[in-house]
């Protein structure tokens, strides 16, 4: 069986385009957009690996996710990661879908302040 990501749905769940302002240690500025850039990768990445049904790759980065996300202060990062790895642990592609549209929802409307 195939699987592909349902973007029709994806991003019908969106959410108004407010800001969401995250307030982030000044020490950070210079690795922060590196990290965002690269989890904005994994988006293409965990697509990818839903067409070629590799769950365990999902599961992968969503842990990663999951662990670095509060170091660098975002806490919203974690907890996506969290329910990615769990949905990539029992194969809910829904969930995927839904936790991948969250992480992409969270990404396009962040904004960095450092203070």
């Amino acid at each position: 069986m195939k699987y592909k990501l349902h973007t029709t749905n994806m991003f019908s769940m969106r959410k108004p385009t407010e800001k969401i302002i995250a307030h982030l240690d000044p020490d950070l500025r210079d690795l922060i957009p590196s990290y965002l850039k690269n989890r904005r990768k994994d988006i293409k990445t965990i697509i990818k690996s839903i067409e070629t049904t590799d769950f365990d790759k999902i599961r992968m980065l969503a842990h990663s996710m999951r662990g670095s996300g509060g170091g660098y202060g975002f806490m919203p990062i974690s907890k996506i990661g969290e329910a990615l790895e769990e949905a990539a642990r029992i194969k809910d592609l829904k969930q995927i879908n839904t936790h991948l549209a969250e992480l992409s929802d969270f990404l396009e409307r962040v904004t960095l302040v450092y203070d």
